[in-house]
């Protein structure tokens, strides 16, 4: 394979990499601790638990999703008036199970109050249509049709959680033993630092929104986990791929230089690839409806730190960490 002489390649650096990674560390490391802080007080949160706040699809429960009856605007409502109102309502027995508890449901208004979502402990049908009869009083009247009931089982929500934990660990897995055998093992252990810190922050950002908003993460989130890792990933291979290309054309000159040299030559790349990516989502967020905005706004921020992580932290650490037996400029 033919390779551009070096000579041809002696342009100012657009990006010298090296001469400021401590900065690089410093902004990385900055984003990591405030991420960890926010996932170890959700973890300790006794309403929590957990280092996300669970949403219906893995705790389980009765979703209601309810749209008001406005002409152009809705009458002001606040959520304290819907908890008061799920407070006073008297189930109606079914199956002569014990009734559940709606002390602790949780109200959300979307749309400016246009839309009502109440998420509670597992409701039968009839037990649910009460709620909705309930609420008519002091946030109807609804849209006829507008109403939406979704009811998950504890079984089921524990096992998709089980099975968002077990594709991740298996994506990661997958792609340490591709990048060990295609390249490095160095490459491999870089590649999941970057991928571990890209998770770390977007997940930390989710947990301090459920400490501070009450946000819930569903199965949409772990999708989005999953997309984050590819994305980061590919980003990182193409660095790498362009420093082992250095390494053959510049093995006199020191690693850094090396290093400065690849990532200055996919800078231009790493940034049209995250604007072009990030240019959907943005078009979800704004106009994809609240379904599917959170799941964008995951996708947006991992974009972003993807491209961090992938342009600056790995190939920061790699000119760090010369390799013993040139395996790394090997082809």
């Amino acid at each position: 394979m033919a390779f551009t002489s070096p000579a041809t390649d002696e342009r100012p650096l657009r990006f010298p990499l090296t001469s400021g990674r401590r900065q690089v560390w410093l902004v990385s490391a900055v984003c990591l601790l405030l991420s960890l802080i926010g996932i170890v007080l959700s973890w300790t949160d006794p309403q929590i638990g957990l280092p996300l706040r669970p949403g219906l699809d893995f705790t389980g429960g009765t979703q209601i999703q309810l749209e008001r009856s406005c002409a152009e605007t809705c009458d002001q409502l606040s959520t304290v008036a819907v908890e008061s109102e799920l407070q006073q309502i008297k189930l109606p027995v079914q199956d002569g199970k014990s009734l559940p508890k709606l002390d602790n449901a949780r109200v959300q208004l979307l749309d400016g109050g246009q839309s009502i979502v109440v998420r509670m402990p597992a409701l039968s049908a009839g037990q649910g249509q009460a709620v909705i009869e309930a609420l008519e009083t002091v946030a109807g009247p609804f849209e006829p049709g507008g109403q939406s009931v979704d009811t998950i089982g504890p079984s089921l929500g524990g096992q998709l959680l089980r099975s968002s934990l077990i594709s991740l660990l298996v994506a990661f897995t997958g792609i340490a033993l591709y990048i060990t055998v295609r390249y490095d093992p160095r490459y491999a252990f870089l590649a999941l630092v970057a991928l571990a810190h890209d998770i770390v922050i977007v997940c930390g950002v989710f947990a301090w929104l459920g400490l501070t908003t009450g946000l819930e993460v569903d199965s949409l989130f772990a999708v989005a986990l999953l997309t984050i890792a590819g994305y980061s990933v590919n980003d990182t291979v193409v660095v790498f791929d362009r420093i082992r290309e250095r390494q053959r054309m510049d093995g006199d000159l020191p690693l850094s230089v090396q290093v400065d040299r690849a990532v200055s030559a996919t800078l231009t790349r790493t940034i049209y690839t995250s604007g072009t990516t990030l240019l959907p989502l943005v078009a979800l967020i704004l106009f994809g409806g609240s379904t599917l905005y959170w799941f964008a706004i995951a996708l947006a921020l991992g974009v972003i730190v993807g491209s961090w992580s992938s342009i600056a932290l790995a190939p920061s650490l790699l000119s760090i960490w010369p390799s013993r037996s040139g395996a790394a400029a090997s082809a």
